[in-house]
């Protein structure tokens, strides 16, 4: 085993443990819980030796970085997650590979999610990206729709063609009055879960938590956490 994946192997392990113990402390079972390694600024090699330690879901947030990389490691059985803000112009490129994208939170970014992957045949989970620190409809610093839009948007990705609604994602909040309070913000993105599903039972996944709030995020009930630095180290440039 090269030292590069050696590392990774580690790294994943211990990350395993933490959402193992998260689980058991919640009362939940480990399968409950969904890993995605977020790869963003590192090499496909990366990815590669992530596949052979048996990772299924990886995630990037820059299509300029993720379209080559997914493209290297095509033979690979992962899913695929876009997470970043995404750019209208930026959609054919990304529905080419993407299986899910985390980060839907405009209607005019569900118009042209659906009109690229009607074009390429194929069918992309959305999750709606909800700002916990946005006002009641607003929108939040990094993206997504405040929790008054979610019923609507949740509609159009609904009734779009090649498009699944798949369910909610958060990123705890820097401002606002969840800020410093990860747990909390994540028991609110649960309780909007609920509510979404009222409407669209099978939009059941929850996404929240990343390497430093994991387990608040296990607790507080998510479905999938996104996992970066505590696997692959502390990043490489600004991406």
């Amino acid at each position: 085993m090269t030292d590069r994946k050696s590392e990774l192997a580690t790294n994943l392990a211990n990350v395993e443990q933490r959402i193992e113990a998260a689980c058991v402390a919640a009362g939940r079972k480990r399968e409950e819980v969904t890993l995605i390694v977020v790869t963003k600024t590192y090499p496909a090699s990366d990815v590669r030796a992530l596949a052979e330690l048996g990772v299924r879901h990886v995630a990037e947030n820059r299509d300029q970085d993720a379209a080559p990389k997914a493209a290297a490691c095509a033979d690979l059985p992962l899913s695929w997650h876009f997470v970043g803000q995404l750019q209208t112009n930026k959609v054919r490129s990304v529905v080419g590979y993407a299986d899910v994208v985390q980060s839907v939170d405009r209607p005019k970014l569900v118009t042209a999610l659906s009109a690229a992957a009607v074009r390429a045949g194929r069918e992309v989970g959305c999750l709606l990206q909800v700002a916990l620190d946005a006002g009641v409809s607003g929108r939040g610093e990094r993206g997504g729709v405040g929790p008054g839009g979610i019923e609507e948007l949740a509609g159009l990705v609904a009734d779009a063609p090649g498009l699944r609604l798949d369910g909610l994602m958060t990123v705890a909040p820097l401002t606002g009055e969840y800020a410093g309070r990860q747990q909390a913000a994540f028991e609110r993105l649960m309780d909007l879960s609920t509510a979404l599903r009222v409407a669209h039972p099978a939009a059941n996944m929850v996404s929240a938590g990343m390497s430093a709030d994991l387990e608040q995020a296990v607790a507080a009930g998510a479905t999938h956490v996104r996992v970066g630095t505590a696997v692959l180290g502390v990043r490489r440039g600004l991406g």
